[in-house]
């Protein structure tokens, strides 16, 4: 048996940010433009009107402030309103496979490894641009790795259960390196013109090499427990997990974008995570002023303060918790992992820390590691 470490994490950022205010303008353009065009319908109440969004409202309900997306003039343009990403030829690199090159090439210089030592890789993402071949192999290839690969899907949970799968898969001894590849491009399952959700996701992709820790080249992170729980619900659903699709398809099918009950969620989700944290820290003796350092899930500031509070058993001091929310919004599976990867260089050898993540599933998934 060999003990598991997160050596190396790397994060690819599109060079396209959307802020609050152009997202706001574009929104209430829109609604504007629906509200003349069934001006009639409206006023004999067969359809409801739309209202318009604000900057504040949209900071208030969930504490972001932009989001980076693959494409923003699709986004933004009043009568498209979801990104462009036109379809590549059989021979040209995916969308999510090219983010993924990125990510996993600061990961790997990060663990000082080559693609060549890579023996596993999972891609696990919420929405994947097809469903065969896996991206995972399609990102083996390109990077020149070996072993196999093979791709996950368990929504905004994918990276932590991405991770106790490889983890366990070093522990045994069927792996000596592993990528954990989360390539999210969220902006194109969203539903832009709801004015409930409309700002919650931007697109990014995170990459963690886990390996031997006794083969470690540098600082790394043992892991010392993951674990895993799933409970079925529709609450947050998306009936379509292509990024492709027409206007027209949309204009029928209001579920084949992200769909959220979010106060039942919010009211049945919290609960469920605080318990499985508190668990696993149990089980493994690790007590609430033993933890230095949680990364929750980046999907609403306010779940993450109740989280915070529940699991340390106070309000978080500063950089206890750390947020991401503010700049990359919702990312799904990869939130988690930002948050590590920019907040964790600063541990000391002893301290702990947990990873965790939740979601549609509902799933939810928790890593505690300890800074070597």
């Amino acid at each position: 048996m060999h003990i598991p470490a997160i050596t190396g994490t790397g994060v690819f950022t599109p060079e396209e940010i959307i802020t609050n205010d152009e997202l706001v303008a574009a929104f209430n353009s829109y609604v504007d433009r629906f509200n003349a065009r069934y001006a009639d319908a409206i006023e004999a109440g067969q359809v409801a009107a739309k209202a318009h969004s604000s900057s504040d409202f949209v900071v208030s309900a969930s504490g972001i402030e932009q989001r980076y997306v693959m494409d923003k003039a699709g986004v933004l343009d009043p009568d498209r309103m979801f990104p462009n990403l036109p379809p590549r030829s059989d021979d040209a690199p995916g969308i999510m496979a090219e983010m993924a090159l990125d990510a996993c090439a600061k990961a790997l210089a990060q663990a000082g490894r080559n693609a060549s030592e890579v023996d596993l890789i999972i891609c696990a993402a919420s929405n994947h641009e097809r469903a065969y071949p896996a991206i995972a192999i399609e990102i083996q290839n390109l990077l020149g790795a070996g072993g196999f690969a093979f791709d996950m899907n368990v929504a905004c949970s994918s990276a932590t259960f991405g991770i106790q799968a490889a983890a366990d898969m070093v522990r045994s001894g069927s792996v000596r390196c592993a990528l954990v590849v989360n390539p999210e491009i969220c902006s194109g399952h969203l539903e832009w013109r709801d004015r409930d959700c409309h700002f919650i996701f931007g697109d990014v992709c995170t990459a963690t090499v886990i390996e031997r820790a006794e083969e470690a080249n540098g600082a790394h992170f043992v892991i010392r427990s993951t674990r895993c729980a799933t409970q079925f619900s529709n609450n947050i659903r998306n009936n379509n997990g292509f990024l492709r699709r027409t206007r027209d398809q949309m204009e029928d099918r209001r579920d084949m974008q992200f769909m959220q009950e979010g106060r039942k969620v919010f009211k049945e989700v919290l609960p469920l995570v605080s318990r499985h944290t508190a668990d696993h820290m149990a089980d493994e003796g690790v007590s609430q002023d033993d933890l230095k350092r949680l990364w929750l899930h980046q999907a609403n500031k306010a779940m993450n303060d109740f989280i915070g509070r529940k699991v340390l058993g106070r309000v978080p001091e500063d950089g206890e918790q750390p947020n991401i929310l503010q700049d990359y919004a919702n990312t799904s599976s990869a939130g988690s992992i930002i948050a590590f990867a920019k907040y964790s260089d600063d541990l000391q050898p002893g301290d702990t820390g947990l990873i965790c993540s939740f979601g549609a599933g509902y799933s939810v998934g928790s890593v505690l590691v300890e800074r070597a």
